[in-house]
């Protein structure tokens, strides 16, 4: 087929493999520690120490790891297929970015950035970060946060995305779970739009059935396969 725009959707199940942790599998960080806690505006205004202390060690642990087989395929997709690429991740790793791809929308944030809840200033962050640090902006102390979207929050770019997917040719969910929403809506968005959608999965997800065709296995192994038969079609 045709395809002259293509929308991917990465989740945890690509970055797994490099060794970041996942959050809903059986031995997931959500089996460990309550999201409620974390993950939530009302558990950052409960415990913000205890917050920051939870990114800071996922943002330390993240800077010793390394992309894998399958974001190095997805960026030489990018590079050298003769259409438009948009790659959506729900994972807030820098994983991507790393291997090489650009143009990259990442809905639920990124652990490499900071977000100031007193002047809404986003801005780039390494090392860690806790209630006595300053804003980069506005230098007001006590409302620096993780730019990481919680649970109850809208994620970001929404209407970029539907966007591109109404006009994607093409549709690629790698490594998701199929039951986080919005993502999980985003198959039968492309779907009702035209385009032609495939799972690249470990296994089959909750939204398998939504489909046109699925490919399971490792990220790492079906992803490179899958864009070398694109780039040679």
């Amino acid at each position: 087929m045709d395809y002259r725009r293509i929308v991917i959707l990465t989740g945890a199940g690509v970055s797994a493999e490099s060794g970041v942790d996942t959050f809903r599998d059986k031995n997931g960080l959500w089996s460990k520690i309550d999201y409620r806690d974390v993950a939530t505006p009302e558990g950052f205004a409960a415990n913000p120490a205890l917050v920051h202390d939870f990114y800071n060690m996922r943002r330390r642990r993240i800077a010793e790891l390394e992309p894998n087989d399958a974001h190095r395929a997805l960026a030489r997709l990018e590079r050298e297929f003769s259409g438009e690429v948009l790659l959506v991740t729900q994972n807030i790793d820098d994983l991507h970015e790393r291997a090489g791809s650009k143009n990259l929308i990442h809905m639920h944030g990124e652990h490499r950035s900071a977000l100031c809840t007193h002047c809404g200033d986003r801005s780039p962050w390494e090392g860690d970060m806790s209630l006595e640090t300053p804003c980069p902006a506005c230098a007001t102390v006590g409302h620096l946060r993780p730019d990481v979207v919680w649970f109850g929050e809208m994620p970001y770019q929404m209407e970029r995305i539907y966007d591109a997917l109404r006009a994607a040719g093409l549709f690629i969910s790698i490594g998701t779970s199929g039951n986080v929403y919005p993502a999980a809506q985003f198959v039968q968005e492309a779907g009702r739009a035209g385009a032609h959608t495939i799972e690249l999965n470990l296994e089959p997800s909750d939204t398998f059935d939504d489909f046109d065709e699925a490919v399971h296995g490792p990220a790492s192994r079906v992803v490179p396969s899958y864009v070398d038969m694109l780039l040679k079609s």
